[in-house]
């Protein structure tokens, strides 16, 4: 199967009103869709992560990597990772946005296998359709007044969903004000998460997380910035399980996220850490030390419904972040439904070949990259 094209179309969908977050405010979805074509007809898709610069990231697919798959084998997925990471990735190769590209395009290679041997991606990874937990997360449940982000949480419920992630990193006051008001309402049977997007400083974290242990949240997500190892060493005292991994980049910067046993939750993203020929490497190094699978995933229904077969193929699978966000145009539109929250909160692996969704070309065409910020501003707020 010689792959005789690749090409990749960064898109954009404005929100008007945007939540907000560690990261800034919403203001538009940006995302990168990959197309694989081999000379039998077989066309498979992928996502590439935005990385906050969908038109450059797209660029380097289309300008750069696209020369190093052309012509190969698109059952060669290791082979083709190997290529790109020795002639663009370990040398001089923009490493973060080469690992982002190369995830969509990995992606692709894989959706393609599927849909020649007839098989969905599960049943290619050694996996079985079994149930998989699932958390309310995505862009949502941001730094509303606790009153209003308890009514999205119980939305959520009412989803199936029995766990959610609150975002953190605003002051530590009032990021334990809405995890309190959260727990007390739903009470000890729903599951908590806080992620802090790389918002807290050390201090930050010390002050925050007796009061989150005692809340019995389940984990602290990125509380520091992913090169604060030091950061992540320090904190990693106070009885509440660290998660990283969303800003970490193939296996090689994942290592030492695991060997340094201070982060309980490792999280590589399936459109950024290098697609899924690297994910299930990572997976396995975390297996070794018995570390939870539990990747992020945020904007479109093929990166969600890829995590989904790569977590019912893991032995150390842990949750599946579900998107809760409205509107998502790219979950709901771009593609067909990526999955389906049962009444018992787990989801479970799309069962057509390959990654399992079709994907609406006429709808990307429709949304081409709108350039500028997608996130505004936020002051910085006092009183941490």
């Amino acid at each position: 199967m010689k792959i005789v094209d690749v090409e990749a179309f960064a898109l954009s969908i404005p929100v008007a009103d945007g939540i907000v977050f560690g990261i800034g405010k919403v203001l538009r979805r940006d995302t990168v869709l990959v197309k694989v074509t081999t000379e039998d007809g077989i066309v498979g898709f992928g996502e590439s992560h935005h990385g906050r610069a969908a038109g450059s990231v797209a660029h380097i697919v289309n300008s750069l990597l696209k020369h190093f798959v052309v012509g190969a084998d698109a059952t060669d997925v290791v082979g083709i990772w190997q290529r790109i990471y020795t002639m663009q990735l370990r040398s001089h190769g923009l490493g973060a946005a080469t690992a982002i590209a190369m995830s969509g395009i990995d992606q692709a290679l894989w959706d393609i296998r599927g849909k020649a041997t007839g098989w969905p991606l599960y049943k290619l990874l050694g996996g079985s359709a079994r149930k998989v937990k699932t958390y309310a997360g995505g862009v949502s449940l941001g730094w509303s007044e606790p009153a209003a982000l308890c009514d999205e949480v119980a939305a959520a419920m009412e989803l199936g969903y029995r766990a959610v992630k609150l975002r953190g990193g605003d002051t530590v006051a009032r990021d334990v004000e809405r995890a309190t008001a959260v727990r007390e309402r739903f009470g000890d049977d729903l599951t908590i998460m806080v992620d802090a997007n790389t918002n807290y400083t050390l201090d930050d974290a010390i002050r925050a997380l007796p009061a989150f242990r005692a809340l019995e949240i389940a984990w602290l997500e990125e509380p520091f910035a992913p090169h604060d190892y030091r950061s992540y060493a320090r904190a990693d005292h106070a009885g509440v399980p660290l998660a990283a991994g969303e800003n970490h980049y193939t296996r090689f910067e994942f290592h030492r996220l695991i060997e340094d046993g201070h982060v309980g939750i490792i999280q590589p993203d399936l459109s950024k850490s290098g697609g899924i020929t690297e994910v299930v490497r990572i997976a396995a190094l975390g297996s070794a030390w018995k570390l939870p699978l539990c990747p992020h995933t945020a904007t479109t229904g093929l990166n969600m419904a890829v995590t989904i077969h790569v977590l019912a193929a893991t032995e150390n699978s842990g949750y599946f972040e579900g998107d809760i966000s409205h509107p998502n145009p790219f979950r709901d539109r771009l593609v067909s439904t990526p999955y389906a929250v049962a009444a018992d909160g787990t989801v479970s692996p799309l069962e057509a070949p390959g990654i399992g969704v079709e994907v609406d070309e006429d709808f990307a065409r429709a949304h081409p990259f709108v350039d500028g910020p997608a996130y505004a501003e936020i002051p910085v707020r006092g009183g941490k």
